[in-house]
């Protein structure tokens, strides 16, 4: 077994870097740099240099288990870094604002979402909506006139549309996908099915329309129970006698029997597997 602690190893320090509140987190060399998680950093990308923060601590890996070429943590961010990218936000109004007149104005079939400086604020990039195809060519002359930068008309999902706005849950918690989720998990019907939801799209639709990400969370604990659970219809012994199971309860693991005569009691399905 290799020893990490063992200078002479082809190990490096890596750090975890999100560059939303929610995003999915990358690794970046730390090199020296000593950063803490909740730490700013300035971080080279593809695009160029960006503001991330630090999600995951500073910690060694071997060479061999990084399956792409790392980029590296320019410096820890300091307050002009800072003041830069709340201008950018100042920016990003003022392009969401621009760019929303334009869009009424030539009645284009689009939803604008967000608007997105990079940190160097040489480009920005504007999310959209739409259920059909946009020619955006004009608009984006008429952006790149105003702001003299590169424009980029990205067109996402409702799923990322309610990532990036956010707002609340039929739970009353702030929406999943804009506080925790990294990524999205594909949700299907079969899961609700699976877990004797009504198949009502109004209670297991969330505000983006889509299947509610929550229904993955308990999908394999309702699996399971449904292996060892006996199935609707099927025959069971109970102290009254024999009965028919009517309706099933698997977190509470109990069955609503049905006696010959028209009597229904409740039996522990943990006691009959």
């Amino acid at each position: 077994m290799t020893d990490l602690n063992n200078t002479n190893d082809s190990s490096i320090f890596v750090i975890g870097v999100r560059f939303k509140s929610s995003g999915k987190i990358y690794d970046f060399k730390a090199n020296d740099f000593s950063i803490r998680v909740g730490d700013s950093c300035i971080i080279e990308t593809d695009k160029g240099i960006e503001l991330g923060i630090v999600s995951i601590a500073r910690r060694k890996i071997l060479q061999g288990l990084v399956k792409r070429p790392l980029k590296n943590v320019v410096r820890k961010a300091t307050q002009e870094d800072i003041n830069q990218v709340e201008k950018n936000e100042v920016l990003g109004r003022e392009a969401f604002d621009l760019c929303q007149s334009k869009i009424r104005e030539k009645e284009m079939q689009m939803k604008l979402v967000n608007v997105d400086f990079s940190f160097d604020a040489q480009k920005a990039v504007f999310y959209y909506t739409s259920e059909e195809r946009v020619d955006f060519r004009e608009l984006v002359k008429d952006l790149a006139y105003h702001f003299k930068i590169k424009i980029e008309m990205r067109q996402i999902g409702l799923r990322d549309e309610a990532k990036m706005i956010g707002g609340c849950g039929p739970c009353g918690r702030n929406l999943c996908c804009a506080s925790f989720l990294k990524e999205f998990e594909p949700v299907s019907i079969k899961m609700a099915k699976d877990q004797n939801l009504a198949l009502n799209p109004v209670k297991i639709s969330g505000v983006c329309g889509r299947l509610m990400c929550c229904l993955v969370y308990e999908h394999e604990t309702y699996k399971n129970l449904k292996r060892t659970c006996p199935k609707l219809g099927a025959i069971l012994d109970t102290p009254d006698g024999k009965g028919r199971v009517v309706k099933i309860n698997l977190l509470q693991e109990m069955a609503i029997v049905e006696l010959e005569d028209g009597k229904k009691m409740d039996v522990d399905m943990k006691v009959n597997k």
